[in-house]
C-alpha cells in the first residue's frame, strides 16, 4: 500500500511539474513575442471590432486583436489568414461571439438551466455549446453571466442563474467548465468570459444600465462568490460591467480590476469592455470624452476594447503624454497573447468549414437539450392531480406559443435556427388527438374575436392546455417591464379556457418569472418553462404526458405583483419582521388607529410572502423528510457539519426531489441573512423508495465579510434546514465555539 501511494504521489507531482512547464513555456513564448512588437502592434491587439471579411486589411496591418458576431468559417479564415499570413509577427485573431445558452441546439435559458439544480447537466450543454460554436470558428463565448439578480422587472435576470449566490457559483463554474473543456488547446475549447463584473442585476428600479448602491461588504458577500470561484476553476476572461457604483462605472473602476481581480485573486486572463462601455462613461459623466474614456480604462485594468475604438485611436497618443505607461500597455497585450497561446491558436489558427454543419443537432445534443429542458420545468400548480394526461386521448391545445418556434429559443439565441424547434403542438401531436384552435396570435395580441372558438373547441376535448407566456424579445438586455403580468389578451385566454369546465393546464413560456397569480385560480395546473429552447416542445410534451415527473426548481422568487422587487429569500431581518399576522386592506375596520394593524414589515395590498419561494417545484409524487440528525451540535471553527437524513417518495411515482440544505447566522457582527442556501443535490427515488442521505459542510463555509471586513467564521449559535424548498422544514439549532 505504501508503494501504490508512493507511485500515486509520483504521478501527481509529474502531472504539476508538466503543467508548470507548458505554462513557463508559455510565458517565455509571450514574453519573446511581446518583445518584437511596436507600440501600435500593441495596441492592436487591445483593438475588439464587429465583423467579417471586410476585417481582413485591419487584420494583415496588426490592427485587429479580436473580431465577434461573425460565424461564417470562410470570413472567420479571411480574417485569420490576413493576421496569420499577412501581417509582420502574424498574431491571430480570437473570434468572440454570444454564444450564452446554445449556438446551433438551443438549451433552456441560465434562467432555466438554474432550475434544474444540475450542474453537471449544465456542464454538458456548455460544452455542446463550445464543439457547435467551435465547428464555426468561435473560440470565445460571453457567458456564463453571473451577475445576482432579484428583480424580476430586469430584462437581463433570464441570462443569469437567479438571486443565490450559491447556486449562481455552481451553474457558473459548471458552465465554464463545460465551455473550456479539459484541454484549452483544442480544437473544440472555447474561452469563457464572466460577466458582468460587477453587480449589474442590482439595477435601480430593475432598468437595464441603471446605477448601483451596492456596499463594498455586500459585493464580497453577494456578488462576488461566483466570481472568485470561476476565477478559480479557470475562467480566461473577464467582462466589465455597464454600470457604475457608487459613482465609478466597472470599465473604469480599479479597485474591482487591479486590487481584487489582479492581486486579491491573481486572476491572469484577460478582461474585456462590453459593448462600448467605454465610450459610454462619457454618458455617465465620467470621463469629458472618449480619449478620457480610453485613459481610465486601461489604467484601471482593461485590456481589450469592444466597440468604442478609443484604444485604437488615442492609446498612442496618452502613452505619449506619459497618462498611459507602456509597461501598462505590456501587461495588458501580456493578458490577451497568453489567451490566444492557451487556446492554441498560434499552432491551428483556422477552422475546417467542411465540419461546421455536421457539429450540429448531434442525436447526443438533442437529447442532452432535451432533458435539459425536462429537468428545468417547475410544476407550481396540480390541484386533484389534473397533471398528467395520462387517461385522455382528446386535447384541446391553444395559446400563442403553442407553436412559437423562433420564440420558445429565448433571449440571445443568435445562431438558433427556428425550423430545428420541435414545438409543443407539434410534440403533442404525436401522442394526442390534438384539436389546435391559437386564440392569439402572438403574447402581446389583445385581440378577442377568437376566444369564442376557443370555448366551444373546448367542448370536444377531454382537456385544454394552454401555452401562454412571453415572446422572446420582450425579455433579455434592454428589456425591462415596470408590469410583469402576461401580456395582451393571455389572462382572457385562460379564463376563457376555464368556463368551459373541462381540465385547464396551463403552460408558461417566459424569459423571467412573470406576476401569474390571477390566472392561477383560473386552471387546475400550472407549468412554468423559462424558454426551453430547440426540444422545449418534446420535453414538455414528456411531462404533460407523464413519461416524466416534473423536478425544476424555482431559482428566483415569484412574486404576488411587480410592486413586491426587489424580493429574495435570503434577505436580512428588519428589526420588525413580519410575524405571519396580516391585516390587509380588505380587512381594515374603517377609521382603524394608527398603530392598531401590528407595525410589522410587509404590504397591505399583498401581504409579506411571494407568490413562490425561492427553491419551490411539485412533482408528480410526494416525498417526505425524516430523521434528520447532527453528527454535533457544538462545532469549531476548522470542523465539519454532518447532517444525516432519510428522504422517502410517499407517492405512488418515481421522481425526483432537489434536496436543499440552509443555514442561519442567528447573530453576527453585521446582520445576516434569515436562510442561506449551502448546498443542494437531485435525488432519484423508485414509488415507496427511501434513501438514507449525508451531507458534510465545512464550518468554514458559514464565513462571511465582518464587521472588521475580515472574511471568517464567528463564534455563536446557528441553524440548519433540509427541505424542498427555502420556506419549509423545521430549523436544526447548532453552536460554533
Amino acid at each position: 500500500m505504501r508503494n501504490l501511494k508512493l507511485t500515486a504521489l509520483g504521478a501527481l507531482a509529474c502531472i504539476l511539474l508538466a503543467g508548470c512547464a507548458e505554462k513557463d513555456d508559455i510565458e517565455r513564448k509571450v514574453d519573446e513575442l511581446l518583445s518584437k512588437m511596436t507600440l501600435r502592434e500593441k495596441i492592436g491587439q487591445m483593438h475588439q471590432v464587429s465583423g467579417g471579411a471586410d476585417l481582413a486589411e485591419a487584420a494583415a496591418k496588426g490592427e485587429i486583436g479580436s473580431i465577434l458576431n461573425c460565424v461564417d468559417p470562410d470570413q472567420i479564415n479571411a480574417v485569420q489568414r490576413a493576421a496569420v499570413e499577412q501581417s509582420r509577427l502574424g498574431i491571430p485573431v480570437i473570434v468572440g461571439r454570444d454564444v450564452i445558452h446554445g449556438f446551433r441546439t438551443i438549451f433552456p435559458i441560465p434562467l432555466g438551466l438554474a432550475a434544474t439544480f444540475d450542474p453537471e447537466l449544465v456542464e454538458q450543454g456548455a460544452r455542446v455549446a463550445a464543439v457547435e460554436a467551435t465547428a464555426s470558428g468561435v473560440r470565445w463565448t460571453f457567458s456564463p453571466m453571473l451577475d445576482i439578480a432579484r428583480d424580476p422587472r430586469w430584462g437581463r435576470v433570464a441570462e443569469g442563474s437567479g438571486e443565490d449566490p450559491y447556486l449562481d457559483t455552481q451553474m457558473g463554474v459548471a458552465m465554464v467548465r463545460g465551455y473550456q473543456g479539459d484541454d484549452l488547446a483544442d480544437a473544440s475549447s472555447m474561452a469563457a468570459c464572466i460577466k458582468h463584473f460587477v453587480g449589474y442585476g442590482a439595477v435601480e428600479g430593475g432598468r437595464d444600465y441603471n446605477s448601483t448602491m451596492i456596499s463594498e461588504r455586500s459585493l464580497r458577500n453577494t456578488y462576488f462568490p461566483a466570481f472568485k470561484a470561476c476565477v478559480d476553476a479557470g475562467a480566461l476572461t473577464l467582462m466589465t460591467s455597464f454600470n457604475e457604483i457608487d459613482g465609478i462605472p466597472s470599465t473604469g473602476n480599479d479597485f474591482l480590476l487591479r486590487d481584487v481581480l489582479r492581486k486579491e485573486w491573481g486572476f491572469d486572463g484577460m478582461v474585456v469592455t462590453d459593448w462600448n462601455s467605454s465610450g459610454e462613461m462619457i454618458a455617465h459623466g465620467f470621463a469629458k470624452d472618449l480619449k478620457q474614456a480610453t485613459e481610465q480604462s486601461v489604467n484601471a485594468g482593461v485590456d481589450m476594447d469592444m466597440m468604442s475604438f478609443g484604444f485604437i485611436n488615442f492609446i498612442e497618443e496618452l502613452v505619449a503624454e506619459g497618462k498611459i505607461k507602456e509597461t501598462t500597455i505590456d501587461d495588458a497585450v501580456r493578458n490577451i497573447l497568453r489567451l490566444k497561446f492557451r487556446l492554441g491558436l498560434f499552432d491551428n489558427p483556422y477552422v475546417d468549414a467542411s465540419k461546421t454543419r455536421a457539429a450540429a443537432y448531434t442525436p447526443e445534443s438533442l437529447e442532452a437539450a432535451r432533458r435539459s429542458a425536462a429537468e428545468s420545468a417547475i410544476l407550481l400548480k396540480n390541484d386533484g392531480g389534473v397533471l398528467p394526461l395520462d387517461d385522455v386521448r382528446t386535447i384541446l391545445v391553444t395559446g400563442p406559443m403553442a407553436d412559437a418556434p423562433y420564440d420558445q429559443l429565448g433571449t440571445w439565441a443568435f445562431d438558433g435556427e427556428p425550423e430545428h424547434t420541435v414545438t409543443p403542438l407539434a410534440a403533442l401531436r404525436e401522442r394526442y388527438d390534438v384539436i389546435y384552435e391559437p386564440g392569439l396570435a402572438y403574447s402581446r395580441d389583445r385581440n378577442t374575436a377568437d376566444l369564442a372558438k376557443v370555448r366551444a373547441a373546448a367542448a370536444r376535448a377531454e382537456a385544454v392546455v394552454v401555452f401562454v407566456g412571453e415572446e422572446a424579445i420582450l425579455s433579455g438586455e434592454a428589456h425591462s417591464l415596470s408590469v410583469l403580468n402576461l401580456q395582451g389578451a393571455q389572462s382572457e385566454l385562460i379564463a376563457e379556457a376555464a368556463k368551459s369546465g373541462k381540465p385547464v393546464v396551463v403552460v408558461v413560456m417566459a424569459g423571467r418569472p412573470l406576476t401569474i397569480e390571477r390566472d392561477l385560480a383560473n386552471c387546475d395546473a400550472m407549468l412554468y418553462s423559462f424558454h426551453p429552447g430547440t426540444m422545449g416542445g418534446e420535453a414538455l410534451a414528456d411531462i404533460i404526458e407523464g413519461k416524466i415527473s416534473p423536478s425544476g426548481k424555482t431559482p428566483i422568487t415569484f412574486l404576488r405583483d411587480a410592486g413586491q422587487a426587489p424580493f429574495y429569500y435570503n434577505h436580512n431581518n428588519s428589526g420588525r419582521p413580519c410575524n405571519g399576522t396580516e391585516t390587509l386592506l380588505e380587512d381594515i375596520p374603517m377609521q382603524a388607529g394608527q398603530t392598531s394593524l401590528g407595525c410589522t414589515s410587509y404590504y397591505l395590498d399583498t401581504g409579506y410572502g411571494p407568490l413562490f419561494p425561492f427553491g419551490y417545484g411539485l412533482s408528480y409524487t410526494t416525498f417526505e423528510y425524516s430523521g434528520i440528525a447532527l453528527d454535533s451540535t457544538t462545532l469549531s471553527k476548522d470542523g465539519v457539519l454532518g447532517v444525516e437524513f432519510d428522504l422517502t417518495n410517499t407517492g405512488g411515482r418515481d421522481g425526483v426531489e432537489v434536496v436543499q440544505l440552509y443555514t442561519r447566522d442567528l447573530v453576527g457582527s453585521v446582520v445576516r441573512p434569515v436562510r442561506e442556501l449551502k448546498r443542494f443535490e437531485r435525488v432519484a427515488l423508485a414509488a415507496g423508495e427511501t434513501k438514507h442521505l449525508r451531507f458534510e459542510i465545512p464550518v468554514a463555509d458559514l464565513a462571511f465579510w465582518t464587521r472588521d471586513m475580515k472574511y471568517e467564521v464567528e463564534p455563536g449559535e446557528f441553524q440548519l434546514w433540509v427541505a424542498g424548498d427555502s420556506a419549509s422544514g423545521e430549523p436544526h439549532a447548532f453552536t460554533v465555539e
